[in-house]
């Protein structure tokens, strides 16, 4: 019972690295730029559903927040690209990592700056009550993630395998010029996945938030997150749930049969094995590119 109690644990843990490895996903497959404020759009997200939801602030029912929190998050997205990432267009990839890493800082500060920096709770109809089956407790919040999460993986696997849309972020993605030339709005095609980034993102806050307290450094999951896109295969998205998954069941197995502090530092260890006999990730979509 303790070691399903563990993995069961660690699966809904794993379910929101998922979730915030999609979004690093999602920018990979339609910009191959790598957006490391993915884990802070997350807090952000999960902190503007706590400011509408919560009775200290504006006292929104909850299942009018949450949309309206995504939607927040989407036009985030959407409008950081336009104002700021096509002014880098053209501009090595580098340029951009290094402008989502000090994005990064700046929403921390933000968001401790309105809301505080100490831990608070979102009032959410998820985190009443559990479930017992056979011994093994099973919160409500814990089920949503992991229903939220396979769900929202399968749609955006078919949306990009089964739309024109996904068909051109993927095109986009491998040669801006060309899918220019065939007739694709590169740049709103971009700012359109940015958005979509954002909206995953708030889903991923909300259901975190959900699960426990939130403070400004939660955004920091991100690395985590970031080490689950790599282990499943950056530019999968199936990969990034599993790699989430994967992370997340090793924590507390680690914890609870190691030493303190292993469990911090074997999600890097399994990066660093995955890096070495399986570069391309466990779920590698490797690409060839006609220049």
């Amino acid at each position: 019972m303790e070691v399903l109690q563990l993995l069961v644990s660690g699966l809904a843990n794993g379910c929101v690295y998922g979730l915030i490895a999609l979004g690093f996903v999602l920018i990979y497959k339609a910009t191959e730029a790598v957006n490391f404020a993915q884990g802070d759009f997350m807090m952000l997200g999960a902190f503007v559903t706590l400011g509408l939801t919560n009775a200290e602030h504006m006292d929104l029912p909850f299942w009018v927040a949450a949309p309206l929190a995504i939607l927040v998050m989407a036009a985030l997205g959407y409008l950081l690209d336009f104002f700021v990432l096509r002014r880098l267009f053209g501009q090595s990839q580098t340029a951009v990592v290094i402008l989502t890493i000090a994005l990064g800082f700046v929403i921390r500060f933000v968001a401790g700056v309105i809301w505080g920096h100490e831990p608070q709770t979102l009032e959410s109809p998820l985190s009443i009550g559990d479930i017992n089956i056979g011994g093994v407790v099973l919160g409500m919040a814990d089920v949503a993630v992991i229903v939220v999460t396979v769900l929202l993986t399968l749609f955006l696997f078919q949306f990009f395998q089964r739309t024109k849309l996904g068909l051109a972020m993927q095109a986009a993605s491998q040669n801006q010029m060309a899918a220019y030339y065939m007739g694709i709005p590169v740049k709103r095609v971009q700012g359109l996945i940015w958005g979509l980034s954002g909206a995953t993102a708030a889903i991923a806050g909300i259901l975190f938030a959900s699960k426990g307290a939130i403070d400004p450094n939660a955004g920091l999951l991100g690395i985590k997150a970031f080490a689950a896109a790599v282990i499943g295969g950056f530019g999968s998205l199936p990969g990034a749930l599993v790699g989430g998954l994967i992370v997340g069941v090793i924590e507390p197995f680690a914890s609870r049969y190691f030493a303190a502090g292993y469990s911090q530092i074997a999600p890097y260890v399994l990066l660093l094995l995955v890096l070495v006999f399986r570069p391309n990730g466990l779920f590698s979509q490797v690409r060839v590119k006609k220049v």
